[in-house]
């Protein structure tokens, strides 16, 4: 099949312009109108309220002789429930940026935002953690601990890897039990 030459198509011929006006007839420009362009919804962010670090008991424990899942299910549940998480059905409600943290107070942190998280009902949270590649060694040292703490705490359904968006590798999805 042949192309065109581009500057055949460029010009029109004149029975084509006079066939195409009389055949729309006269045409009126549109009056200015006041457009407003679309901007993005501004994003809302959700208060963190302090919690008292004295109703938190310490109960996670730092030693793990191995690397932690990078996934995570409950005993009892569904493996359709770890799928339903890594597709987003349920979505992000809150998150937790661990950054530039050492491993004690990434631990306290972590545990008054689960605790606060599980106090006002929430279903999904994101933890990030990072990546580690800043560490010394290249060990992902607040990665490997914080997926090990998610493993033993009580109200932790499953985990598993945050989509690309949210940070992949370097953050992870958590799933909570609720009180209703």
């Amino acid at each position: 099949m042949k192309k065109p030459a581009k500057n055949k198509t460029d010009q029109i011929a004149p029975d084509d312009a006079a066939l195409f006006r009389a055949a729309v007839g006269e045409v009126k420009p549109l009056a200015e109108q006041n457009r407003i362009t679309p901007q993005p919804a501004p994003r809302t962010f959700l208060l963190h309220r302090p919690v008292p670090s004295l109703a938190i008991p310490d109960t996670l424990s730092d030693w793990c002789s191995e690397n932690a899942p990078d996934e995570f299910l409950s005993n009892g549940l569904s493996r359709m429930t770890l799928r339903k998480l890594r597709r987003g059905i349920w979505p992000i409600q809150d998150s937790l940026d661990l950054h530039g943290h050492n491993s004690d107070a990434a631990r306290k942190l972590l545990q008054g935002f689960l605790h606060e998280a599980t106090q006002r009902n929430l279903r999904c949270v994101l933890v990030i953690h990072g990546k580690g590649l800043n560490s010394q060694g290249g060990d992902a040292v607040l990665r490997r601990l914080t997926r090990h703490w998610l493993t033993q705490h009580p109200h932790i359904l499953c985990y598993c890897d945050a989509p690309i968006r949210n940070g992949g590798s370097g953050a992870v999805l958590v799933l909570l039990k609720t009180s209703l």
